[in-house]
């Protein structure tokens, strides 16, 4: 059974940092790419990053580049999600989702940037 679980979620002030992870297992990890999305109230779902262990290919999206960065943990199954220069629209529920469908996705961690 293919479980992706998202952690590290939680209320920052403008200009902090978190760390999220996504700890996957039913699957061969370095078969497929990570992706991160993520959802706040009344906006579009988007994604924000991307991550292939088997090539080290990394993707974010133009609102977070520069202050997120996606690694990994070979060992361990997971994928880190390191947001740093937090800031207010970056407020959302994070999910990583394996080869970026949507349809297989973790239940999601509630990150909130108070300004």
């Amino acid at each position: 059974e293919v479980q992706l679980v998202e952690s590290g979620g939680g209320l920052v002030q403008a200009g902090g940092s978190l760390r999220l992870s996504c700890a996957a297992s039913g699957f061969t990890f370095d078969d497929y790419a990570i992706g991160w999305f993520r959802q706040a109230p009344g906006k579009e779902r988007e994604g924000v990053s991307c991550i292939s262990r088997s090539d080290g290919f990394t993707w974010y999206a133009d609102s977070v580049k520069g202050r997120f960065t996606a690694s990994s943990d070979n060992d361990k199954n997971t994928v880190f999600l390191h947001m740093n220069s937090l800031k207010p629209e970056d407020t959302a529920v994070y999910y990583c989702t394996k080869a970026g469908m949507w349809s297989v996705r973790g239940q999601g961690t509630q990150v909130t940037v108070s300004s």
